[in-house]
């Protein structure tokens, strides 16, 4: 890059927001052109916003928790850094021109992620559930503004910097790491902890993301998010796990050709290609040593322990209400195993059941073409989860069967 580009972050204080920062910082010492940073959103750590904002100088800092912004006004008195807080404001903060990055989690992060895009703005999209929830809607805005969506997820910009020009594509392959209960049996996931279950072995990332891996779910909205983002159908993208998460993604040509990529499991690497695309950004993050790997290894998903994966395909094939169902379901249930609501276990199998409600029931042909078809089948999904949760017997960490 020679000239600097303007980015906004849209929750700088989790995982990929503090990455996306390490990188912006790396790149501006390096004096490669680097980044301005136009706005930095949080949710609810004002005190770390307050930090990230004095350090990298944006035009605003935005708090969604509004709460938490006469904490953020006192931080920054006198820095002449703007200051603002609620929904409202972190949707705003998107569509002030630069490349936003899309970080926040689950579905919250819809709002401002379409707004970015409907004001012209190019997204870096980390937030897989936006997608899973509006991804056709999130596409055609896209389409009609002529900006572009670049993925974020490892899985997802692997397969981007594969494609070339897409043409004589068969089929794409993510991979997953498998998780800390990659080799448990189903006993030893009935009864884990939400501790045990967010000790991911190779990515470093926020308790909702790191359960999701552990079951699968992330992977099964990673593939939701690839069909929409690069227009395909479920049934011709693969998931394999790969316990080295050393390749991120293949993709698959119709002359028998795979092309792969691969780095180290470090989220730098593609947030600075989303970043920067279509230049490259340097990053500090480890060099692969071939030789030292001495393997990589491939297993086939158990999909009687790991559901979520067939669970995904059976929403993106019955349509966009679907998925936004799936996404929102997994959420609460999500929520309630870190509050010892429920066992690791019922975490699919809440989802499968509100899934099933879903789709037998009257709400199941909703298009997911506006914010409030979404919000509608968003609020459906939590209650019926809720429902589904009550009625179970028992609970807490020794887990218990819904089914």
């Amino acid at each position: 890059m020679t000239a600097a580009r303007a980015i906004s972050i849209m929750g700088s204080t989790g995982s990929i927001g503090c990455s996306a920062l390490d990188v912006i910082s790396h790149a501006n010492k390096a004096g490669e052109g680097g980044f301005d940073v136009v706005a930095l959103t949080a949710g609810s750590n004002a005190e770390k916003l307050a930090e990230q904002a004095l350090e990298c100088r944006p035009q605003i800092a935005v708090i969604a928790d509004e709460r938490q912004l006469p904490v953020l006004k006192e931080r920054l008195a006198g820095s002449g850094i703007e200051v603002a807080g609620g929904i409202d404001a972190v949707t705003e903060a998107a569509t002030r021109p630069a490349r936003v990055l899309a970080a926040i989690v689950g579905a919250a992060g819809l709002e401002s992620t379409l707004a970015a895009v409907q004001a012209g703005n190019d997204v870096a999209i980390a937030n897989k559930e936006s997608v899973v929830c509006g991804g056709r809607l999130i596409l055609e805005e896209a389409r009609k503004a002529g900006v572009t969506v670049l993925p974020v997820d490892s899985e997802h910009s692997a397969i981007h910097q594969c494609l070339g020009d897409g043409k004589s594509l068969e089929k794409l392959t993510i991979t997953a790491s498998g998780g800390p209960f990659r080799t448990a049996t189903l006993d030893q996931m009935r009864v884990a902890s939400p501790e045990a279950a967010a000790a991911h072995p190779n990515w470093a990332m926020g308790i909702k993301n790191s359960i999701d891996s552990a079951t699968l779910m992330n992977k099964a909205l990673e593939l939701i998010e690839a069909a929409y983002l690069f227009d395909m159908q479920a049934d011709q993208i693969d998931v394999i796990i790969h316990p080295q998460s050393i390749i991120h993604g293949m993709a698959h040509f119709t002359d028998g050709s795979v092309i792969a990529q691969l780095g180290a499991p470090d989220m730098r690497t593609p947030i600075s290609y989303a970043l920067g695309w279509p230049d490259r950004v340097a990053t500090t993050v480890d060099r692969l040593d071939l030789v030292a790997l001495t393997k990589l290894d491939f297993e086939a998903v158990d999909s009687a322990k790991f559901p979520a994966i067939e669970l995904a395909r059976e929403a993106f094939a019955a349509g966009p209400g679907a998925t936004t169902v799936l996404n929102c379901a997994n959420e609460t249930a999500v929520s309630a195993f870190i509050a010892g609501q429920c066992g690791f276990l019922d975490i699919s199998l809440v989802v499968k059941e509100v899934l099933s409600r879903f789709l037998s029931g009257n709400m199941a042909g909703m298009a997911c073409g506006s914010l409030e078809e979404i919000g509608q089948l968003d609020r459906f999904a939590r209650s019926a989860a809720e429902d589904v949760l009550k009625r179970a017997p028992g609970g807490g960490a020794e887990g218990r069967t819904l089914g």
